[in-house]
């Protein structure tokens, strides 16, 4: 028997962090990558550094990484019986790979070189962080939303959105193969050129992008999402024309459709 290929059976979901770095450049901003045309899922869109969740990010000696945050809280926060912690790690290894940035001590570390380690060899991740004792607070990296790609693409993934700050005396560098381009932008221009045809990014994107252009400064969002609001459902407008993924509050949110994609929001005004 052939699967359906929109039957939410016949693709697996994996999980998957991303996170949004913002940062005062003066006014806010955030990094974006843009992905190669060769991957199967959003093939030369702009994104936030992220990507799946491996079974090498729940290694204890990453856990034991992470500070003013355990697996009990952090599975709590995302609502899992177990292992949410290594939505944490998940973050800070794709960033490093993705983006060339180290989300933690940096005291006497060659973050270039460690990079193109764990561009190599994902796997090699645990070993890296005891090697030169790594150490990330987890504090800093806060979780903001949740969504699941619709039916329909090649691949799907259950993903969690972080935010947390650029940090400092770093420079992004992206890995050029998964990820060929980075910059940063403020998120109401990277709306307008989505707007215009010239900035391609999927749903999940956007609505994040909606939901920063609300705030002024780094200050304000981390502010924001240290308070782990109650979560708000996305539903989509426009689903046909636009396809805009909308909040409470937002224009046409009591007749968009709510069937179509699986999201939900802390980080809002």
């Amino acid at each position: 028997m052939v699967a359906d290929e929109f039957s939410v059976h016949s693709v697996p979901i994996s999980p998957a962090s991303t996170v949004l770095l913002v940062d005062d450049r003066p006014d806010l901003q955030v990094l974006m990558v843009k992905r190669t045309g060769r991957v199967a899922f959003a093939p030369d869109a702009w994104v936030f550094p992220g990507g799946r969740v491996d079974p090498e990010d729940h290694d204890p000696r990453l856990f034991a990484a992470c500070q003013h945050l355990d697996d009990t809280s952090a599975s709590d926060r995302l609502e899992l019986p177990s292992g949410g912690l290594a939505w944490w790690v998940a973050v800070v290894r794709e960033t490093l790979e993705e983006a060339g940035l180290l989300l933690g001590e940096t005291d006497g570390i060659d973050v270039p070189a460690l990079a193109a380690r764990v561009r190599r060899d994902a796997r090699s991740f645990p070993s890296i962080v005891t090697e030169h004792d790594l150490r990330f607070d987890c504090s800093l990296i806060q979780e903001v939303a949740q969504f699941v790609t619709p039916l329909g693409p090649p691949r799907r993934f259950d993903a969690r959105f972080f935010v947390a700050r650029m940090p400092q005396g770093q420079q992004p560098v992206h890995d050029g193969g998964e990820v060929v381009d980075n910059d940063w932008i403020r998120p109401a221009e990277a709306l307008e050129r989505w707007s215009r045809g010239e900035f391609n990014m999927i749903s999940p994107t956007v609505r994040m992008l909606d939901s920063l252009s609300t705030f002024d400064s780094a200050d304000q969002v981390m502010a924001v999402a240290a308070e782990r609001r109650e979560y708000q459902t996305i539903r989509i407008r426009d689903h046909e024309t636009e396809y805009r993924a909308v909040v409470p509050g937002d224009e046409g949110y009591e007749t968009a459709r709510s069937d179509i994609e699986k999201g939900r929001i802390r980080l809002y005004r």
